[in-house]
């Protein structure tokens, strides 16, 4: 039974931890210099728009693109060593193009592009012949030549000026882009000139100017050579129970489980006893006086109250159970505590508070006799009682080391973003925001078991705007780590084998499988080069840092 005491009950946060699904790999957009394989109909629409409808979860062949859950540290696998572009640069392409270059924040350029008339011409009459061919006028046969102005007229001077706008963008934007093939970030060019603008000022016998941006890959600075190299790491441990001690405390709730509890017939609440009892809550104002009610800390039931069982009073608020020991049926007793600045929600720490518990039951718990009959019921597939114990001190100290690797790799990666100095492309901190948020709703989903529906609601555009917005600076930071890592990886000339790739591979189709859910087999492999590689990161500067471990004893969640 959950207890409204336990800080896990308060106001649970379930979208705001760090992602456990690697972000998707930016790709170096191959830019080419003929885009006429592009439909006219949509191709203003893809440089210019967000997709929205990629908006999460589906890749480019509308299969899943999130990875499974483990290690977050995968790196970008692209050449994160960009070439400076100097500010406001001019060239002349071979078709004629003027483009001025400039920097702009964030690893991003601006092209103002130029096309000459010539080309303007040439465009807008290959748009008339296209139409001659296929629009029927009245009163010309087909393939009788159709006079440019009664053509015109017929098709609407909006759309043929479209279509030729279309038709400019399609030849020349891949040359415009040109001198950022091999950089630039893939599909992360961006017309910003309106085309209602373009459509006013066009003249198929003048020039036609538009402007482009596009995402470079950023260029990969140290606070200092190889700053991390022999990084200072404090590493903050959540608590400082032992393994021995946590299997202790799990076999003990599982012979629980077993056991029975009876009416106390007589005598107030002893440790090993189990209370049933209301609980209300108010703040206590710095004069003493109560003041509105703590909701959130509150259970009350017409029938019951919180079962409090004496033996977990980790988990609940310290002095909690300590202040109800001796209370009788009944009764009612007031207390005042502080909740701790380590009690996991913000909002509760260092607040003073006074609880009025009522009892309105006691129960003694009687325990089953513990021999080996027992250690199936306890553990499944066990056959003795040491067996079980041993198999519960494998579990805690195997989760014990697992949580102590990933504490250490949260905080080397922290450390890792102070000492990187990386201009963050928009395109980046976008995937890998709708990333996070695309684990998140695995999770959630995994946990919650939701609806379908509920799942398309929680993926609206909307909501993945607002994550991303609110969750901009963490996003920011696993950006600059991934990149960092990348760097790291390549810098110490770091490797992995065959047969772990393909391990990792085959885990990666497992998982997917189990959640139902379809994968592109290419990207499966390049995140699984990915983790491997960041797995390889992590492992060297664990190896390579100063790590101070340090206990902090928290409220259990």
């Amino acid at each position: 039974m959950a207890t409204v005491i336990s800080s896990s009950c308060i106001c649970p946060q379930v979208l705001t931890q760090q992602p456990r699904i690697a972000p998707r790999t930016p790709e170096i957009s191959k830019v080419s210099c003929s885009s006429s394989s592009l439909p006219s109909s949509t191709f203003f629409r893809r440089h210019s728009l967000k997709k929205e409808e990629n908006i999460l979860l589906k890749g480019q062949n509308g299969k899943f693109s999130g990875r499974r859950t483990g290690s977050c540290w995968a790196h970008t696998g692209f050449a994160v060593k960009a070439v400076a572009v100097s500010n406001d640069s001019v060239r002349t392409t071979p078709m004629g193009l003027q483009v001025v270059e400039t920097d702009k924040p964030n690893s991003r350029v601006l092209l103002s592009v130029t096309v000459p008339a010539n080309v303007c011409k040439t465009a807008y009459d290959e748009v008339i012949k296209e139409f001659s061919k296929k629009v029927k006028v009245p009163g010309f046969r087909p393939g009788k030549r159709i006079p440019e102005n009664v053509l015109v007229n017929y098709i609407g001077v909006s759309q043929v000026r479209s279509s030729a706008i279309e038709a400019i963008l399609k030849k020349t934007l891949g040359e415009a882009l040109s001198s950022v093939a091999g950089r630039a970030l893939k599909e992360s060019e961006h017309i910003t000139s309106k085309f209602q603008d373009l459509e006013a000022s066009f003249s198929p016998d003048a020039a036609l100017s538009y402007d482009v941006t596009v995402d470079v890959a950023p260029e990969i600075e140290w606070t200092s050579e190889k700053a991390y190299r022999n990084l200072k790491v404090t590493v903050e441990l959540e608590s400082d129970s032992t393994p021995e001690q946590n299997a202790n405390k799990e076999f003990r709730s599982r012979l629980k489980d077993l056991g029975s509890l009876r009416v106390k017939e007589s005598g107030g609440l002893e440790m090993g006893d189990v209370g049933i009892i209301d609980i209300s809550c108010n703040r206590v104002n710095p004069d003493g006086t109560l003041g509105d009610r703590i909701l959130s800390a509150e259970q009350k039931g017409k029938r019951a109250g919180f079962q409090l069982d004496t033996e977990d009073g980790a988990n609940f608020l310290p002095g909690f159970v300590d202040a109800l020991v001796g209370i009788n049926r009944d009764e009612t007793r007031e207390f005042k505590l502080v909740f701790p600045q380590t009690w996991s929600q913000e909002f509760l720490r260092g607040i003073h508070a006074q609880f009025t518990g009522f009892c309105k039951e006691i129960f003694v718990r009687r325990l089953p006799e513990v021999d080996d009959s027992l250690a199936p019921k306890l553990l499944e597939g066990s056959t003795s009682i040491e067996q079980v114990k041993t198999l519960l001190l494998q579990k805690h100290e195997s989760e014990a080391a697992q949580a102590k690797k990933q504490a250490t790799h949260f905080a080397i990666a922290e450390e890792l973003a102070k000492v990187v100095i990386v201009d963050v492309p928009h395109s980046l901190l976008e995937e890998q925001g709708r990333q996070m948020y695309a684990a998140k709703l695995i999770e959630l989903q995994a946990k919650s078991k939701l609806a379908k529906e509920q799942v398309i609601q929680l993926s609206s555009p909307e909501m993945v705007t607002n994550y991303l917005q609110a969750q901009k600076d963490k996003i920011t930071d696993t950006v600059k780590q991934t990149l960092a890592v990348a760097q790291i990886f390549k810098l110490e000339n770091l490797q992995y084998t065959e047969e772990e790739l393909n391990s990792e591979i085959e885990s990666a189709i497992a998982e997917f499988n189990s959640y139902n859910q379809e994968y592109d087999e290419k990207r499966v492999r390049e995140q699984a080069e990915e983790l491997l590689e960041g797995s390889k990161v992590m492992d060297w500067l664990v190896a390579n840092s100063q790590i101070e471990y340090r206990t902090l004893t928290t409220v259990q969640e």
